[in-house]
């Protein structure tokens, strides 16, 4: 499944290599100093008409962000993961739970779950391997799952490919049969130099996307290949449209600890 591309930002990149390691870190007031650039965190922005000429943030599963005296979306009527800094303001926030200045916003690649190809999807969609950043911004929230990921990359504009397959029976009774997603990466060659870091959210209730959990909330496993250990896995909570659930045991390979080199882009599709 192909998308448009998009090209992560030094600013966020950096921004988020700068918050995994210092995620107390946080602005108050409206300070402007080097702090600008870490984000405060990811949301989904959610159009409130067909041209997004408004808009509100869904910060996690129970809190909603209001922006305000920004204008139009910048992402049209498209709802999009995005990167958000922002301060709360007073004043009446109507339906929503927070009244927030915005001060910078950056999305991230936004993207349907491919269709399972079975045996077919090494060679479909790849089997590079990554590693899956334990911690901000890899979360399940709001029906889609952000991932944060380190790997190679010689830093010269190469496209990697990513992408997120349902492999689990949607008939089996257990959830470790039933709720299970591969994440997929095919690097098209990129696959020596330094590590750099991407990030990208999949939403899990599309058309080829998780079955419905029915209001109740059930593990969800996440597989992917390492680079250090080879296939790993990953537990989170999740429930339709209401999921939730911080990345939790996925070992001691994924991190910052190799020292991420944020001095060039990847492009991600």
């Amino acid at each position: 499944m192909k998308t448009t591309i998009r090209t992560i930002t030094a600013a966020a990149l950096l921004a988020v290599t700068a918050l995994i390691s210092s995620s107390c870190l946080k602005d108050t007031g409206y300070y402007y100093g080097p702090g600008i650039f870490f984000p405060d965190a990811v949301v989904t922005v959610k159009p409130l008409d067909d041209q997004g000429s408004s808009f509100y943030m869904q910060l996690d599963d129970n809190t909603t962000l209001l922006p305000v005296g920004y204008g139009a979306s910048p992402y049209k009527g498209d709802e999009v993961r995005a990167f958000v800094k922002y301060t709360e303001v007073g004043g009446d926030a109507g339906e929503y739970d927070k009244a927030v200045k915005l001060i910078w916003i950056e999305s991230l690649l936004t993207k349907e779950m491919a269709p399972d190809k079975g045996s077919d999807n090494a060679y479909e969609y790849g089997s590079d391997p990554v590693e899956i950043i334990k911690g901000f911004p890899t979360v399940v929230e709001d029906g889609y799952m952000t991932l944060g990921f380190i790997t190679y990359s010689a830093g010269f504009g190469g496209q990697h490919d990513v992408n997120l397959i349902y492999t689990g029976n949607p008939d089996a009774t257990e959830d470790s049969e039933k709720y299970v997603v591969e994440f997929r990466h095919d690097a098209n060659g990129d696959t020596y130099g330094k590590f750099l870091e991407g990030y990208v959210a999949f939403r899990l209730d599309g058309v080829d996307g998780l079955p419905d959990t029915e209001g109740k909330t059930v593990k969800l496993t996440l597989k992917w290949n390492s680079i250090r250990y080879g296939d790993r896995s990953v537990q989170f909570d999740y429930c339709t449209r209401e999921s939730s659930g911080e990345i939790d045991g996925a070992g001691d390979a994924e991190g910052t600890d190799e020292g991420i080199d944020t001095s060039n882009l990847l492009i991600l599709q």
